[in-house]
Parts: structure tokens; C-alpha cells; sequence
């Protein structure tokens, strides 16, 4: 698809038909790649054993922390090509290209190397013990010098995504997960590699994935092309990404840090068995979330495009299908935790102890699924047309602001109960500042902005 046909799609076609054509890609997509780690939990837990979950649950900050390095430069170069396209400067939108691809060496290969220095002292800090530390530690050996991989494949999708081929994007998510789901019972059943077996399974899939994704930037026909020259960093540029990027990472980088803090309180309440039966429930709350995430990634190049083309009727009327959408996939998740819980969770492991507390954290973490979509599209809204400041906040009001004192305060009161049930008091607060806050914006926003004289580069700044 050439960039003039791409453009002209963005602009005049139909909105209900656009968003199918972007959004359902991108939600194939983020699903099959969540995937990865529901796939490695389940081999892992019928495989090794259910404190082997429990060791693999400590190693979902470093998963979140490499995965965050991607999202930082792939959806902040992805937000700004969106737009550059929209103003019509390719050669701009090549050169972001090539700059992204440097700093995610540079910021991963940073991460990756602090990582391996301090594994062993940063799995204690997680909540490692004698019993899960080894799992994790063989899991992490080899999941984190793969880590460039893992950020240069979220990265790159995300640009190809942003550039108008979604189902290119698409194509390569979903390579990467079949070879991961291929390799995973072959290296831990018949190869006998345990933990280790998932993780040469992961690696090995984003391997590949990186390299039939980065050959898409090559072809002639391609809408943005690589060219070794943008490789050179450009500081206009780098601060560009970084501060959009900033705020899907900032979200990661506080998931990250709260499974860090909730992993010791669910060890010092419920033992080693509660560690890995938040590993089980988020893996499925995650999955419902990954769609919302993808109807997201899906509306980012139609939100972006016509906010820089100055089509802002366009621009809003995407956001609410969106909201529409994320509050069914939402209220869907909200059903299957109450009332499957346990069926959900024994895909995972057939040990009764951890199910009883698995299937009980999982109808508790649910409570307020119904409106977490809303929240995740209106944060998502401000990072798609270059509101860092505001998206930022939006994402870290759940992690930060309501659910660590939610986790001081509740524990102690009603115990393990207490821990779940800091989920959905801080979904709920979280859900109330972000529709306030996009109450505000557009009301401001149609005030000032909504006019046909108005000018993309006037937009303002709240």
C-alpha cells in the first residue's frame, strides 16, 4: 500500500470499517503475544511443578522491564510517525525510523547488561526464595540476553503498525507466538530442559520475529523504508520518541515495580504458593487486557493521523467506538473471573492448593473490569496525539498513586484478601481521574479547537 492510498484510507474512510481493518490485526496481535507467557506458565506448571510458577511469577519484573524498553521507543516513534505521515513528511517519519532502532540498542543493551551483573541480588528483591530462586535464576539466564530481541520486536511492529500495514504487523506477532508454541513442549517434554526450555522457546521466537519484521523495512514498496544514514542520532528526534514513548513506559516500569512490591506481600501473607498464584491471574487478566491494548494500537494511526491532518470530529468519533469496544472486552473478563475462575486457573496447574487460591484472587481482582477499558482508551487517546504529560499521569495513577497505598493499607486489615483486593480499589480510582480528566480536555478542547480555521499546530496545551 502506497503512503498516498494509506493517507487517503486515514482521512475519508469509513470509521466502523477503518477501525475493523486496524483494530482487529492489532488485537490479534497483542493476544497471540500474551500467548508467550500463558503458553510458558502452562507447559511450566503440568511440566516442572507449581513452585516452578511461583519462580517464573519473580521473573515477571524483568519480562515487564525488557518489554518496557520496546514500548518506550516503539510507541513513541510509532505515535510520531502517525503524525508526521499525517502532515505528509516521509522523509521525517524515515528518519524516526532509523533513531529508533539506535536507542533501542543503546536503552537495552544498557538494561540487559545491569540486569546480568545484579540477577541474583534483584530476584531477592522480587520475593526469591530457596525454593523459587533457582527456576527463576535458570529462566532469566537466558531470557534476558535476549532482551534486544524482545524490544526490537515490540518495536518495529508497533512502527510497521503506525506506517499502514496492520496486518503485516499482525503476521509477524503471530509467527513469533506459533514458533514459541511449537518449541515450548518440545524443549521441556522431549528435550527434558525444564524451566530452561521456555526460555530458549522465547528467544528463539523473537529472534525470528525480528528478523522477518525488520526485512519489511527494506522492500521498495514498503511506505517507510531503512536507510543506514538515519541511523545517526538526531537529538529533536530521540527527545520526540522519548517523551511520547515515556508514558507507555513509565506504565510498564510501574507494573514492573508494583509486581516487585506486591510478590513480598503476597509472600509474607500467603507463602510461595501466593506468588505463583498471582503469576496464574495475571496471565489471564492480562489476556483480557491485551485486547483492550490492541484496539488501542489498532486506533493509534487513525487517532494520530487525523489529529496532524486537523480532522479532530474524526479524531473523536474513533475514540468513542473505541470506548465502546474496550468496555465490551472489559465486561467480558469481569464474567469470566466470577464465574470460571477455577476452571480458568487448572489450565495452569493441577495442584488443589494453589487453584483454591488462585480461582479465590481472581473473582476478587475482577470486581472493577468493567470499567478499566475506558481507562486504558482515554490514557492511550493522550499518548496518540502527543500529550505525554497528561498520558503519563493518566498511567501512573493506578500503579503509583492508588495501588502501593492500597497495598500498605489493606493487607494488614484483611490479610491475603487484602493484598487481591488492592486491584480493584485502585482500577476503580484510576477509572474516576482518567474520564474526569478527559471530561476536561474535550470540553476545553471543543471550545478552542473544533473550528475550521484551526491549525494542527495550534493544538493546546493543557
Amino acid at each position: 500500500m502506497s503512503q498516498t492510498d494509506s493517507s487517503n484510507k486515514l482521512a475519508t474512510e469509513n470509521i466502523g470499517k477503518l477501525m475493523w481493518e486496524y483494530t482487529l490485526p492489532a488485537i490479534l496481535g497483542t493476544v497471540v503475544m500474551s500467548l508467550y507467557n500463558i503458553v510458558d506458565r502452562i507447559f511450566i506448571g503440568q511440566g516442572v511443578g507449581a513452585l516452578a510458577i511461583s519462580g517464573l511469577a519473580l521473573t515477571m519484573p524483568f519480562s515487564i522491564v525488557l518489554m518496557a524498553f520496546g514500548m518506550l521507543i516503539g510507541a513513541g516513534s510509532a505515535s510520531r510517525i502517525s503524525i508526521t505521515l499525517g502532515e505528509n513528511k516521509k522523509d521525517k517519519a524515515e528518519k524516526i525510523l532509523g533513531n529508533a532502532i539506535t536507542l533501542t540498542f543503546i536503552m537495552s543493551g544498557t538494561a540487559i547488561i545491569l540486569s546480568m551483573i545484579f540477577m541474583d541480588d534483584i530476584l531477592r528483591l522480587f520475593g526469591g526464595t530457596e525454593n523459587t530462586l533457582q527456576y527463576a535464576r535458570e529462566y532469566m539466564m537466558i531470557i534476558v540476553p535476549g532482551g534486544i530481541f524482545t524490544a526490537l520486536y515490540f518495536g518495529m511492529n508497533n512502527i510497521l503498525r503506525a506506517s499502514g500495514h496492520p496486518k503485516k504487523a499482525m503476521q509477524n506477532i503471530m509467527l513469533g507466538a506459533i514458533i514459541n508454541t511449537v518449541l515450548d513442549p518440545i524443549f521441556i517434554f522431549v528435550f527434558d530442559w525444564g524451566i530452561q526450555g521456555a526460555a530458549w522457546a522465547t528467544v528463539i521466537s523473537y529472534l525470528i520475529g525480528t528478523i522477518h519484521v525488520g526485512r519489511q523495512f527494506f522492500g521498495k514498496t514498503s511506505t517507510l523504508r531503512f536507510h543506514w544514514q538515519n541511523l545517526k542520532p538526531q537529538k529533536d528526534i530521540i527527545l520526540s520518541i522519548v517523551s511520547i514513548g515515556m508514558s507507555p513506559f513509565s506504565m510498564q516500569i510501574g507494573t514492573s515495580m508494583v509486581v516487585i512490591f506486591i510478590n513480598s506481600t503476597l509472600l509474607k501473607y500467603g507463602g510461595d504458593l501466593a506468588v505463583g498464584a498471582y503469576g496464574i491471574i495475571n496471565s489471564i487478566n492480562m489476556l483480557i487486557v491485551m485486547f483492550i491494548v490492541g484496539l488501542n494500537q489498532g486506533t493509534q494511526p487513525i487517532v494520530g493521523f487525523n489529529y496532524g491532518a486537523g480532522n479532530y470530529n474524526r479524531m473523536f468519533a474513533t475514540i468513542k467506538k473505541a470506548v465502546i469496544v474496550a468496555t465490551c472486552f472489559s465486561v467480558f473478563g469481569f464474567i469470566l473471573g466470577m464465574v470460571f475462575p477455577r476452571l480458568a486457573v487448572s489450565l495452569f496447574t493441577n495442584d488443589h492448593s494453589m487453584i483454591d487460591i488462585s480461582a479465590n484472587a481472581m473473582r476478587i481482582s475482577v470486581i472493577m473490569f468493567p470499567v478499566i477499558g475506558m481507562q486504558i482508551v482515554f490514557s492511550n487517546f493522550f499518548q496518540s496525539i502527543g500529550k505525554a504529560k497528561i498520558s503519563i499521569f493518566l498511567s501512573l495513577t493506578r500503579q503509583f498513586i492508588f495501588f502501593i497505598p492500597a497495598l500498605l493499607f489493606l493487607p494488614p486489615l484483611f490479610k491475603l484478601n487484602g493484598a487481591w483486593a488492592a486491584m480493584p480499589v485502585s482500577d476503580g480510582l484510576a477509572f474516576f481521574v482518567s474520564i474526569s480528566t478527559f471530561a476536561l480536555f474535550y470540553k476545553k478542547f471543543k471550545q478552542t479547537k473544533m473550528q475550521p480555521a484551526t491549525s494542527p499546530a495550534e493544538i493546546i496545551e493543557m
